[in-house]
């Protein structure tokens, strides 16, 4: 068991002094589109994960006006009491604290408090390039696994200098077969452990996640998920050698691990060019609910779950196959964001566990 008590915020994008207590099941979030209902949930993401779900520019989280900002959350995990705190000046570091102790490396902190967040900019994972679907996947691996993570990195650097020396090459009009097998040698290694662990993940996922889809479309349509990698036709190093003339043309490193993708297919067609709104966001919905039952039986814990104006865009059917799952037993805390009452009102005479209904005006957050 693992959920947030209680939060408090200073300075936090629109959200200048907030305290807030959460209810360990349900809680709603309503008001206006900017009143700071998403803001809210970017906090609590925060505290698991160290930094914005929206923006990778830590002091944009800042107040405008102001020159810092604090968060501070209460939970319970398991049978302990966590308390984590974050504090951000412009100019400087951002620092971490778990019970009072700094981290010396925010990567120590991921996976402790496991959450997943769905969200409209979920969207680009369908509508984005392949690299959006790289991070999707690296990012819930790597929360539990850090050979995964260093794998990742390391591969990451040997890619970058093995690119810099095919510019080299070009540049000075030479070329050195004994420099490149430095870097191939390192990508081979690192890049096919990368591969056997999204190969892992992916085969974990489809099931789960043509079960959700079916459930919320009450199996209207069929959806695929196919994980693309080169790695499932050739041998690494094979790949390289084959792949090397092309690289010394373009001078960058055309085939490996980091040109992956995922396919997202509806009734076997790409639902990136015929899925309407409401089958992709019925795709993603479903998607980061297998991610939800991914991390928490990888963490023996239920993730903190953010549904952000998920109901956008459904039909009422499927708003209501919703209502019903995350009604459920099997999901811990949630939290969901609406500018409609209607929608919470149809959830709440589903749930008959505890719910606290919150009004958000203008970065002013109440209990109703």
């Amino acid at each position: 068991m693992m959920y947030i008590e209680e939060i408090s915020i200073v300075n936090f994008k629109n959200l200048k002094d907030v305290q807030v207590e959460f209810s360990p099941r349900l809680n709603c979030l309503i008001g206006n589109n900017g009143a700071g209902k998403t803001n809210l949930m970017d906090a609590v993401y925060y505290l698991s994960f160290c930094k914005s779900f929206f923006t990778t520019v830590d002091q944009f989280n800042i107040n405008h006006a102001e020159q810092f900002f604090m968060l501070n959350g209460n939970y319970k995990r398991l049978s302990s009491n966590e308390n984590i705190t974050c504090g951000l000046k412009k100019g400087q570091k951002k620092q971490f604290k778990r019970n009072s102790k700094i981290y010396k490396r925010l990567a120590e902190h991921i996976g402790l408090l496991p959450l997943v967040m769905i969200t409209p900019s979920d969207v680009n994972l369908i509508l984005g390039g392949s690299d959006e679907r790289r991070k999707f996947m690296d990012g819930v691996i790597s929360q539990f696994n850090q050979n995964y993570l260093d794998d990742l990195l390391k591969y990451n650097r040997a890619l970058q200098q093995r690119n810099n020396l095919l510019k080299q090459f070009a540049a000075e009009r030479y070329f050195e077969a004994e420099l490149l097998s430095v870097w191939d040698n390192q990508l081979i290694e690192y890049g096919t452990r990368i591969h056997t662990e999204r190969q892992k993940f992916v085969k974990k996922l489809i099931p789960v996640f043509q079960q959700y889809y079916s459930y919320i479309s009450q199996e209207n349509e069929k959806v695929g998920l196919t994980h693309q990698s080169d790695l499932y036709e050739h041998d690494f190093e094979k790949l390289l050698n084959d792949s090397l003339p092309k690289d010394r043309l373009v001078q960058y490193t055309s085939a490996g691990v980091h040109k992956d993708d995922l396919v997202f297919n509806i009734d076997e067609f790409p639902i990136k060019k015929l899925g309407s709104q409401g089958q992709k966001k019925t795709f993603l919905v479903a998607l980061k609910l297998a991610q939800f039952d991914f991390i928490k039986e990888i963490s023996g814990m239920n993730p903190i779950l953010l549904l952000d104006d998920i109901f956008d865009k459904l039909d009422s059917n499927r708003v209501e196959q919703i209502v019903k799952l995350v009604s459920d037993e099997q999901f811990g805390q949630i939290f969901i964001t609406d500018t409609n009452r209607e929608h919470l009102d149809v959830m709440l005479e589903k749930i008959d566990t505890g719910y606290r209904i919150f009004q958000v005006n203008a970065g002013k957050i109440e209990l109703k």
